[in-house]
């Protein structure tokens, strides 16, 4: 499973996540969206068989919880993607929880502006590492040839 150790900074994490109030809502509508829930370690969760069909997303992290509509036995076996889903467990804490949303949805916007795609150019998902996150390499729709 992948399990990178429990460090200083994921406790911090952890307990920022559950302040900021971004943890109980990525649990609470995991729970609401039908998924099951399990505990993963490093202050995280995993969400499998989530079934609303929002956001789009193969999975998404909210707070410290990661929710897909995967199955959970099937999220844990895919350590890349876990990685890319905890790199956004940290930025919720550094960007006040749930407020990170507003710039999210800003690196969206500029990504669908530049390469017309929701990723290639967010700094969030880039930060996160992008093949980590099953996203292919950065479009090439405004390249100059």
């Amino acid at each position: 499973m992948d399990l990178l150790p429990h460090t200083r900074w994921t406790r911090v994490r952890t307990v920022v996540n559950w302040v900021n109030l971004s943890t109980p809502l990525g649990l609470a509508l995991a729970r609401a969206g039908g998924a099951t829930v399990v505990r993963r370690g490093r202050g995280t969760w995993v969400a499998g068989g989530y079934r609303w069909g929002f956001p789009r997303a193969g999975a998404f992290t909210v707070g410290s919880v990661f929710v897909s509509g995967r199955d959970v036995d099937d999220l844990l076996g895919r350590p890349a993607l876990l990685r890319h889903e905890d790199r956004h467990c940290t930025q919720y804490a550094w960007c006040i929880g749930p407020a990170m949303l507003v710039p999210y949805l800003l690196g969206v916007l500029v990504s669908w502006t530049v390469a017309g795609d929701h990723h290639s150019y967010n700094p969030f998902e880039r930060l996160a590492n992008l093949a980590d996150g099953d996203y292919p390499p950065p479009s090439t729709r405004f390249r100059r040839r």
